[in-house]
């Protein structure tokens, strides 16, 4: 019980910093200190931050080895090139629908079921994070809001084989991401930070909606070489990376095999 209370006064204290302190400064105010934060992450004596974050993250000072650096190289030249590693083997695609990202599930729910959010007088539905009306997605359609904390892998790759449809990329605010500061709503900064949108149509016709939402520290929502509208994916490929935090939101034709609170894994069956 105490543990609880501790947890909510500390979500509380979260949320507060966030919306009350943080989310007034102008949005090229954020922009301006993420970006810088961003590019002391590229330099080279960043790289001496690696063997302590892995020891902080994972209990394994040695954890960046299971990796291959972001850069393409051989060797890790900057802190972000940790950030952005690849995996040394890809995760083995069984199914015709994967998770796209790596994270924790914290919002999940029939499109037609999900409440509004008001945000300063303004009451936003989960089709406003996808930047389209709401009779454009149908209400039969799944919603999927993906965390992804500091010690994920931070790549998205495409939930299905099939065709990009759609790319548009909205500016907006760099809200903290932790899910669990903003109570009922743990989709808020998907609605209001910047973001890029990518529909895909797969073989059958079926749309697939994915968010990428940037938050503090993100300077950048890196598109892969070859990712434009008209393109063809194949189910697992990497379409777009982060530097630092995110958040990946999607809408399926059909509903995901997790739950909120579960921890989903890129390239699992969804």
């Amino acid at each position: 019980m105490h543990m609880n209370r501790h947890r909510s006064r500390l979500y509380t204290v979260y949320g507060f910093l966030s919306l009350h302190i943080w989310g007034r400064l102008s949005d090229s105010i954020q922009l301006s200190l993420s970006a810088a934060i961003a590019r002391f992450y590229r330099t080279g004596i960043s790289r001496f931050l690696i063997r302590p974050y892995c020891w902080w993250q994972y209990g394994d000072p040695n954890y960046h080895r299971h990796f291959r650096p972001g850069n393409g190289g051989k060797r890790y030249t900057s802190f972000q090139d940790f950030f952005t590693r690849d995996f040394s083997t890809p995760p083995a695609i069984k199914s015709n629908s994967v998770w796209p990202c790596e994270g924790y599930l914290c919002e999940s729910g029939k499109v037609s079921a999900l409440s509004t959010v008001n945000i300063k007088g303004e009451t936003r539905t989960i089709q406003t994070i996808f930047g389209i009306q709401d009779n454009d997605i149908s209400k039969d359609s799944f919603f999927s809001n993906v965390f992804l904390h500091n010690n994920n892998y931070h790549h998205i790759h495409s939930p299905v084989t099939g065709t990009i449809t759609r790319i548009e990329r909205i500016s907006g605010k760099l809200l903290l991401l932790r899910p669990w500061a903003y109570k009922s709503a743990p989709s808020l900064p998907a609605l209001t930070n910047e973001r890029v949108n990518i529909d895909i149509t797969d073989k059958s016709g079926k749309c697939w909606l994915l968010s990428v939402v940037g938050g503090p520290l993100v300077a950048t929502i890196k598109m892969v070489t070859g990712i434009v509208v008209g393109a063809n994916v194949t189910v697992g490929q990497k379409i777009s990376s982060f530097e630092l935090g995110s958040t990946c939101c999607l809408v399926s034709p059909h509903p995901p095999n997790a739950h909120v609170g579960d921890i989903v894994k890129i390239g699992a069956p969804i």
